[in-house]
């Protein structure tokens, strides 16, 4: 699947939130959507999941408009996995990811041996079996957005759209829900991902697009886009780098003063 964002821009209470953004995504590729709070990245991902109407430009799935590919061929192609981990519904588990067939099954269809096998995928490659029969009030945050994640992967979509899923996970799911979403990238599907944490964006993600104040500052791989000039005009710090197993990082060590600070 590949999606064309031309010119896209977003008003939101009033205040231009997007403008002139251009992207191409395509399967089989995972992007870092990565930039200060505030500079668009849930906004954006939220029109590309079309969740959120643009005000202006042109968004095209597999060059079709979403009104033309249909809603249902659209929930089939593209899951989105929201911030936050927040879910209403007293529910088990299991019942949670269940959810990520609908858009395969007719009106009141009982799930087949496809939905069952999809499901059960899921659930092992999210780590969250053991909580099939446990109601998502009883699990940590973490471990909520683990069947979250695992949700959006039973969709089995050709687009995974995914904001902040690392968001109260402990050191060791971080770095297994990234090697997830790299496999699922790389195993055909696309991947969109917005991300805080630079070191593991650089390290897992095969392409970067920095926003900063609504605009694309830079798309592309990511030793070109984390450079020290674009993380200074972003985030405002300085990084320390260095490299592990041949693979290079960059971890935020200080703020860079500002005017006022160094003119006292």
């Amino acid at each position: 699947m590949q999606i064309e964002a031309r010119d896209i821009a977003v008003s939101l209470g009033g205040k231009l939130v997007l403008r002139g953004i251009d992207l191409s995504l395509r399967a089989g590729e995972m992007v870092g959507l990565i930039g200060p709070n505030g500079a668009g990245k849930t906004t954006l991902l939220r029109v590309l999941a079309d969740l959120l109407p643009a005000d202006a430009g042109s968004l095209r799935y597999d060059g079709l408009t979403a009104r033309a590919l249909g809603r249902k061929t659209l929930a089939r192609r593209i899951a989105f996995l929201a911030q936050g981990g927040t879910v209403h519904w007293q529910m088990r588990a299991g019942a949670v990811v269940a959810l990520g067939r609908l858009p395969h099954r007719r009106p009141f269809a009982d799930q087949n041996a496809a939905d069952h096998a999809a499901i059960a995928r899921a659930m092992a490659a999210a780590d969250v079996t053991g909580f099939t029969e446990r109601t998502l009030d009883s699990l940590s945050g973490g471990e909520r957005m683990r069947v979250l994640l695992a949700r959006a992967l039973a969709v089995e979509a050709r687009m995974l759209l995914a904001d902040e899923p690392l968001a109260g996970l402990d050191p060791l799911h971080q770095l297994e829900a990234m090697a997830l979403l790299r496999r699922t990238a790389h195993a055909g599907a696309g991947v969109v991902v917005v991300l805080h944490d630079l070191s593991l964006a650089g390290r897992f993600c095969d392409r970067l697009v920095l926003l900063d104040q609504g605009r694309v500052l830079a798309d592309g791989a990511p030793d070109s886009v984390l450079d020290d000039a674009n993380l200074a005009r972003a985030f405002g710090i300085e990084v320390a780098r260095g490299a592990q197993d041949g693979q290079p990082y960059a971890l935020p060590w200080r703020p860079i003063p500002r005017k006022d600070e160094t003119a006292s």
